[in-house]
């Protein structure tokens, strides 16, 4: 992988630069990602990012080019580049597992490391957690709705070129079964699919030429788009090509609880019964749920997804929440909590450890966040309640665990997140606004 050092903002590198020269750059510190809330009327999220962050920290470094640009710019002094051609991140990194649900105020993310080794990875951190997040937390909401129907994700055109690639990464671990995207496929071992688009009709003299070509190249379980002209005839011709062993028809357009109604009574008709209809219109999650009762047998799902369904970014925030004492004092050798107090932008200060109270039913019912870090005083679990931990050790000395890495992290993110939506109250899958759906306790 190449050097993701400069995927950051500057005033990163220029805090490490005055954090060198005050003498506070070495400074034992921890940081924290978290959220302060949910995006509007959600009522929970699903953690993603996490593996793909951990390569990318792998990848941290400042090769000559790198070094040689900063230099060029003049945007530190020569012993923070000196400082920056040696960085590799030694510290620790906890979290919550990829694939987990979150809440306001849950401690996704503590880093632990000098001053100078954790705020330089400020900007990578909450790029890769809030955009992969959003999307996986709009990809749960439509997998919940889909009732176990497959549903792809194939908004590629609709995002940025690298976005599009952790947008089908983050909506497989959140329960889609596939994406359009090659090189998601290649990178995390994802399935992907597609055959045609309309430009491949409009290439040929007739639908019906179109459709033959199609079935010589991939044989009678393809897929046809029948929508270029008039569905009802595309239907038949579909049928006429491939037989009534055709695999599906795709629907891209109209009214599609009607449509499909129709499509499905027309196959059925044709002797093509077990011929699936998929259908890929500009759907989101209420769409999909307007869908529930209509013989749809497939989804595909593009722009609504890697955009996040309206929220494109999960609105983590990364701070400071402690330091070491500076050797001198009564606190020498202490960690001492530190918070923001900005109105509406207030952080919590300290270590903090996070449970998830679980009752009788297997539901969960708080999420309870410990904010010095060792303190819960639990009981020994009864019968009709525990607790479960929620962070796990990413990072031990600046070597992340590679259970949460590659392809394999991505299939242990994917079933992680269908455990933990068991777990949600039903509550959480309506999806009318309403509030968190678990309350955020601190003790």
């Amino acid at each position: 992988m190449n050097s993701s050092a400069l995927l950051t903002d500057r005033y990163e590198l220029t805090m490490v630069d005055a954090a060198m020269q005050s003498g506070t750059a070495d400074r034992l510190c921890l940081f924290e990602a978290f959220a302060r809330r949910l995006p509007h009327g959600r009522r929970y999220g699903i953690v993603a990012g996490t593996g793909r962050l951990l390569e990318l920290i792998q990848a941290f470094r400042f090769e000559d080019s790198e070094l040689d640009w900063l230099r060029d710019h003049g945007v530190v002094r020569q012993p923070t580049l000196d400082w920056l051609a040696d960085y590799r991140f030694s510290g620790e990194i906890w979290g919550y597992q990829e694939g987990e649900a979150y809440f306001p105020g849950s401690p996704l993310l503590t880093v632990e490391s000098t001053f100078a080794e954790g705020v330089i990875l400020e900007t990578l951190i909450l790029s890769v957690l809030n955009y992969d997040t959003s999307v996986a937390s709009a990809a749960a909401r439509m997998v919940s709705v889909a009732l176990g129907r497959p549903i792809a994700e194939m908004g590629s055109r609709r995002t940025g070129e690298q976005s599009a690639v952790a947008a089908a990464r983050a909506a497989y671990i959140a329960g889609f079964d596939a994406t359009s995207n090659l090189e998601a496929g290649r990178r995390w071992g994802l399935p992907t699919m597609g055959t045609a688009a309309h430009a491949f009709t409009l290439l040929h003299d007739s639908e019906e030429d179109a459709f033959r070509a199609q079935v010589a190249a991939f044989g009678p379980g393809t897929t046809l788009l029948v929508d270029t002209y008039d569905i009802k005839t595309g239907v038949e011709l579909a049928v006429k090509v491939a037989g009534t062993e055709l695999g599906a028809v795709r629907i891209d357009s109209g009214d599609l609880p009607t449509v499909v109604a129709a499509v499905r009574d027309q196959l059925d008709s044709l002797g093509a019964v077990n011929t699936r209809i998929t259908v890929t219109s500009d759907l989101d999650e209420h769409t999909i749920a307007g869908l529930s009762g209509s013989p749809v047998d497939a989804y595909g799902v593009g722009t609504s997804v890697v955009t996040g369904s309206g929220a494109p970014a999960a609105g983590m925030v990364y701070k400071l929440v402690a330091h070491k004492g500076d050797g001198r004092g009564a606190d020498a050798g202490d960690w001492i909590p530190v918070a923001k107090a900005s109105v509406a932008k207030a952080s919590l200060g300290g270590r903090k450890r996070a449970l998830r109270r679980i009752d009788g039913t297997r539901t969960a019912r708080e999420e309870i966040v410990d904010v010095q870090g060792t303190g819960i005083d639990l009981p020994v679990d009864l019968p009709s309640e525990s607790h479960r931990e929620l962070l796990v050790h990413l990072v031990n000395g600046g070597v992340p665990d590679e259970r949460y890495l590659g392809h394999a992290g991505t299939v242990l993110a994917r079933e992680h997140r269908a455990a933990v939506m068991q777990e949600l109250p039903i509550e959480a899958f309506r999806l009318g606004q309403g509030e968190p759906v678990i309350p955020t306790v601190y003790r």
